[in-house]
């Protein structure tokens, strides 16, 4: 039989893969790795969430089908979100589905709205399913800067002049993962007006929307007036809920895109189960505390690591957002490269990182960090780092 097939044929090979064979095997023989690789919450939901799901989950009639575009008091809860949070006034009704998790959603989008040979302007480096989505879709990639700068706009206005087939969609993510960019209002503005002006949808990825470390929360590019005219914003519970296990997250905005959205999802499952989806209410609709202390937890885990890592002789950049830092490989093993740099790291001072290679070709030279282990943990790995760095580079 041949089972070269086509949409696997058009992925490359898990970057990751090697680095999480590893730390299997390390683990498998006793050692005690420190993993800040994956960006898996470490806690747990607030209690009256939980007691929602268990309540609703013993009544005999929550354990059917449930509803693919989810139920309608999420869906109003969601808007009852943008509208406190952003000001925003969306219809639950047309303008916001539940989707399994915020990267189901990217990737369902993804097939919904492209054809073969389409061209997606995306970010370099990026979260993979940016790009990956709508690869397996079967589109082309053309990279931008994942930095909301000059250079953003002017790359731009390149890939549209000199890109064919004209591309069709740009996918942004801010606060970004794995890089930690921060966007304000000023730059969605721009891109709304240029995708306007050039005929582009744009998909906004605000999982990370609600851990950001200044003053300014994290702005939606829904603030923007004409914004639904051209965009669609995931929204994760994930990481602002610690309910990544959960999968419940949201697209909101254009309503063709969301129907689009709806359509394929309706072919595709029958909704996240109903007592998640209602504990997942209670979440938005319930006492907000837990919101404000995964923020003051990561920020907490953030200093700790720029301060710990920095003395072992690791400068690592204070991200202003997001539950991960962005860290140039030390200069005595850059030559190394990401990956290699990533395994040497692992095998010798017991400390799992993501090697940035593997969120795009820009992401050579550096890794990234997740903050994942309390700061006890977060010591213990910079004193396996120092270590590492005095030793001599074989």
């Amino acid at each position: 039989m041949n089972d070269d097939f086509y949409r696997i044929r058009r992925l490359p090979p898990y970057v990751f893969a090697e680095v999480n064979a590893m730390k299997a095997a390390a683990r498998a023989r006793g050692e005690d790795i420190i993993d800040l690789g994956m960006g898996n919450p470490d806690g747990a939901p607030p209690q009256h969430v939980i007691d929602k799901l268990a309540e609703v989950a013993r009544s005999p009639r929550a354990h059917g089908y449930s509803a693919s575009k989810g139920i309608v008091g999420l869906r109003r809860a969601q808007a009852a979100y943008y509208s406190r949070r952003f000001g925003v006034d969306v219809d639950p009704d047309s303008e916001i589905v539940v989707t399994l998790g915020s990267k189901e959603g990217l990737a369902n989008l993804a097939q919904a709205i492209t054809a073969p040979g389409d061209v997606v302007l995306a970010p370099n480096p990026s979260y993979p399913i940016h790009q990956f989505g709508f690869i397996i879709a079967g589109a082309a990639i053309r990279s931008i800067p994942a930095a909301p700068g000059p250079d953003f706009f002017t790359r731009l206005e390149y890939a549209i002049s000199y890109t064919v087939p004209k591309p069709t969609v740009l996918v942004i993510g801010y606060p970004s993962n794995p890089t930690a960019y921060v966007a304000d209002l000023a730059f969605y503005e721009q891109v709304v007006a240029f995708a306007r002006a050039h005929k582009l949808w744009v998909i906004s990825d605000l999982a990370y929307a609600e851990i950001y470390f200044g003053d300014t929360p994290t702005p939606s590019i829904l603030q923007v007036p004409d914004a639904r005219d051209v965009a669609i914003e995931f929204t994760s519970m994930s990481k602002t809920y610690s309910m990544a296990g959960w999968r419940i997250g949201f697209a909101v905005g254009n309503k063709s895109l969301i129907n689009a959205l709806t359509r394929v999802k309706s072919y595709l499952d029958y909704g996240a189960f109903t007592p998640i989806q209602a504990a997942a209410v209670a979440a938005l609709n319930g006492p907000q505390d837990i919101v404000e202390a995964n923020r003051k937890l990561y920020k907490a885990r953030r200093d700790c690591l720029v301060q710990s890592f920095t003395r072992a002789g690791w400068e690592i950049p204070a991200p202003e957002a997001s539950m991960f830092a962005w860290a140039p490989i030390p200069e005595q093993y850059r030559a190394l490269g990401a990956l290699e740099f990533s395994k040497r790291l692992l095998a010798e001072a017991r400390v799992a990182v993501s090697p940035g290679v593997g969120f795009g070709d820009e992401g050579e030279g550096y890794v990234r960090i997740a903050l994942v282990e309390n700061e006890q943990r977060i010591r213990q790995a910079a004193r396996g780092v120092k270590k590492f760095l005095e030793r001599p580079n074989r």
